[in-house]
């Protein structure tokens, strides 16, 4: 669909901020997107679930999807009025996760139209997790020496084997999941399979990390069943496929952690909560306040780009690695506005429980130690570089020579 513009738009975005008025709970005004942090268990309240439901019928949650799907079938610039709707509201977007950012866009390429009329609606609407089966602990980096295995057992496939760092899998219903069904060949030995993380053969075990949470689990599959039905692309095909999804993971990712670390408050409002203004109202620290306006612009560019790259990989045929530079762009600006907060605190950011800590005071060490990780999961900053010399530069690799 062709993005509207001028009074085409315009007239778009009174009927969305209408609807968001008349659907956004008051109760969530301001308040930070429980899918944004890196815990997510708990039953959400009466409003989270109201909110989550009135996005996932609209179909906003993911806005340029296909309404055959429940998706909200709009234009690029649609979709941006609506995100634009919703920041003005002091609202956020509830449908999320990893069935949103990965699974999704990735199944409605390479997806049968069995596997999306089966799986599509769910993510929309919010119903269901999931969580992704690549890493193990022989096969980080080189993901391609995984080891899990499904064997053909006829009508399903049995997969027996470990993935480490899987994110959120203590609360998934759903996995996506690389395993090696051709112990003869590498990259050409992987397929892509689904499967349900309700089922006997399947143990997780949360990781603890340093922020005090557990979103990374060791996840284990003894005789664990896998339906031929949910073997996604041809049967050793999975590379491909692997690769078009950690696109969008690595595009996903630059975008999630804006607010981490300040309840999703502005960093200009914290400054002047916490370091005051001077007489004409700004910021009183000068220096802290270059710094704010520079991170700003940098991430308002960013922002910028990413759509620009995201619209531009719409028309490719196979996965960009331009997804490389923006994930290391954008980490870094996540991590320095994270840093940002512990400084705009002072030793408030710096609590980790009690109270005379605020409840925002509290997440923000949270976030900015559990910030440290954007770096290195999704593609370590490494990994990316490697990927960015290598396919984007044209620079020979050495380690050849070596």
């Amino acid at each position: 669909m062709a993005d509207f513009g001028g009074t085409d738009l315009e007239t778009f975005r009174t009927s969305a901020r209408e609807w968001i008025a008349a659907n956004f709970p008051a109760a969530l005004k301001g308040k930070p997107n429980p899918m944004a942090g890196e815990e997510r268990g708990g039953k959400p309240s009466a409003e989270q679930e109201a909110w989550r439901k009135a996005m996932g019928d609209k179909g906003w949650g993911v806005p340029t999807w296909p309404a055959a799907y429940g998706g909200g079938g709009l234009s690029g610039g649609e979709a941006r009025v609506i995100q634009q709707e919703l920041n003005r509201a002091g609202a956020y977007n509830p449908i999320g996760g990893m069935g949103v950012m990965m699974f999704g866009p990735t199944l409605l390429e390479y997806g049968t139209e069995a596997q999306k009329q089966e799986h599509i609606p769910p993510i929309v609407r919010g119903e269901i997790a999931w969580c992704q089966g690549f890493s193990e602990p022989g096969a980080g980096s080189d993901l391609a020496s995984l080891s899990t295995k499904a064997i053909d057992k006829g009508d399903h496939f049995e997969i027996d084997g470990s993935k480490i760092w899987t994110s959120g899998a203590q609360w998934a219903d759903w996995c996506f999941c690389l395993v090696r069904t051709d112990t003869s060949k590498k990259h050409e030995g992987i397929s892509f399979v689904l499967f349900t993380m309700h089922q006997p053969g399947v143990e997780v075990r949360p990781i603890p990390l340093i922020a005090g949470s557990s979103p990374f689990c060791e996840t284990f599959f003894t005789s664990a069943r896998a339906e031929k039905k949910d073997l996604v692309g041809p049967l050793n095909g999975g590379w491909t496929i692997a690769k078009r999804l950690l696109q969008h993971e690595r595009s996903g990712l630059t975008g999630a952690g804006g607010g981490l670390g300040s309840g999703g408050k502005p960093l200009e409002q914290l400054a002047k909560e916490y370091v005051g203004v001077d007489e004409k109202g700004r910021i009183a620290d000068s220096d802290l306040r270059t710094r704010l306006v520079n991170n700003a612009i940098n991430w308002r560019a960013f922002q910028q780009t990413a759509v620009r790259a995201m619209m531009e990989a719409k028309g490719n045929a196979g996965p960009s690695s331009a997804t490389s530079i923006m994930k290391n762009a954008g980490t870094q600006l996540i991590q320095e506005r994270q840093e940002m907060t512990l400084e705009i605190m002072g030793h408030q950011g710096l609590g980790w429980e009690g109270d005379d800590f605020a409840p925002e005071e509290l997440a923000a060490v949270r976030g900015w130690l559990f910030g440290k990780a954007f770096t290195i999961f999704g593609g370590s900053q490494e990994v990316q570089s490697n990927i960015v010399s290598k396919r984007i530069l044209g620079l020979p690799d050495l380690t050849q020579n070596h």
